[in-house]
């Protein structure tokens, strides 16, 4: 299945990126510029159904983006990689690396849904159920999982960007497919992996992440993002873009110590990352 991505970086350690609920490839603009290129490939993808892949008709499940990002990884020659994924594409990260254990280096999982789903009261589970013809339940969802605390333009401008740039029907599919899933047992729990979570994120703190990502892989840590709620991306674009980077470079260099932080790049040693 062709895939739709762009790139960010041309460096040694590839890493793919996995959009959220409300996002698609371009989720991640904001950071982009702050990203090391000599250090890292970053290849942020689009789901069937969002951004320039909306026509792209499927089942729209998370062994759909699973399956989709590594025919993606095996296009562009990457046998190993880490992984990056925000919400939604935070399962989908979990799912690839059962899939193909062996060629991930790390998972970076921000703001993200377990793998073992969500269980919500009736009231929110039909709130998010109806976002994907409403534009008032999205400001609602983007506005409360924010805190309550952003400008209302910067959330209608969220909603907005949400509904213009996915499929409803696809948009509809994936809310079950991320709420209900769950692959929990066929976590291993092998893979360094570091969680990164906003301070005001009412349902995807660090709370959820001591009762899941912490109970399932022994060498995951979780690093509490200040001043940001479910999207770090777009309120704390440079935070987030730091911890990313320190997470990879300090995993490549404990991985590979003879490559003397071949992984970090050049103006910023490895070392300083430890």
């Amino acid at each position: 299945m062709p895939n739709t991505f762009h790139r960010v970086g041309h460096g040694p350690h590839p890493v793919l990126v996995l959009h959220g609920w409300f996002g698609d490839a371009h989720s991640f603009e904001q950071i982009e510029p702050w990203l090391s290129g000599h250090a890292f490939s970053y290849v942020f993808m689009d789901y069937r159904g969002y951004g320039k892949m909306q026509e792209a008709r499927g089942d729209y499940t998370i062994d759909e983006i699973a399956s989709d990002a590594l025919a993606l990884a095996d296009a562009l020659g990457f046998d190993t990689f880490s992984l990056m994924g925000h919400s939604m594409g935070g399962m989908a990260i979990e799912r690839i690396a059962t899939r193909a254990p062996e060629r991930v280096r790390a998972l970076v999982a921000v703001a993200p849904v377990p793998c073992g789903g969500i269980a919500y009261d009736a009231a929110t589970r039909r709130l998010l159920e109806d976002a994907a013809g409403s534009i008032d339940n999205r400001r609602t969802i983007i506005d409360r999982s924010t805190g309550g605390r952003l400008p209302s333009s910067w959330v209608d401008w969220k909603a907005a960007w949400s509904a213009t740039h996915s499929y409803p029907h696809a948009f509809a599919a994936y809310f079950r497919a991320w709420a209900d899933t769950d692959f929990s047992d066929a976590i291993t729990g092998r893979h360094p992996v570091k969680v990164l979570v906003g301070e005001h994120d009412p349902t995807f703190n660090a709370a959820l992440m001591a009762k899941t990502y912490l109970l399932r892989y022994p060498r995951a840590t979780v690093e509490i993002l200040r001043n940001a709620g479910h999207y770090p991306m777009n309120e704390t674009p440079l935070a987030l873009a730091a911890a990313i980077e320190s997470f990879l470079i300090e995993t490549a260099v404990a991985a590979s110590p003879s490559q003397n932080g071949a992984d970090a790049p050049p103006d910023r040693p490895a070392c300083a990352e430890m």
